[in-house]
């Protein structure tokens, strides 16, 4: 089994420290399993969500050494969702 965990801040403002914790705790996770850490940008609030915090983001980690391996932007990924929940419908399993 490979291990794959994620970080998805919501790019509404600058990072905190529970948000470092967070990523801190599932970056050493997966490099310690030899897993890869997956940055998922939560910019689904359309509204607040901006690119420089997004890139606050991404410079802030870089600054710690906690490099990801994957990258996504939420926003960017509503077909996949879609497709999903259309397949669990389709199955019974979603109500």
């Amino acid at each position: 089994m490979t291990v794959k965990v994620r970080f998805a801040p919501s790019p509404t403002g600058k990072l905190h420290v529970g948000n470092v914790r967070t990523a801190l705790v599932n970056w050493m996770f997966a490099k310690g399993q030899g897993g890869s850490f997956v940055l998922r940008i939560d910019d689904t609030d359309l509204a607040r969500s901006t690119p420089e915090f997004e890139q606050g983001i991404e410079d802030d980690l870089t600054w710690l050494g906690m490099l990801w391996d994957e990258r996504h932007n939420q926003s960017k990924r509503f077909d996949r969702y879609e497709e999903a929940a259309a397949r669990l419908k389709a199955d019974g399993r979603l109500y």
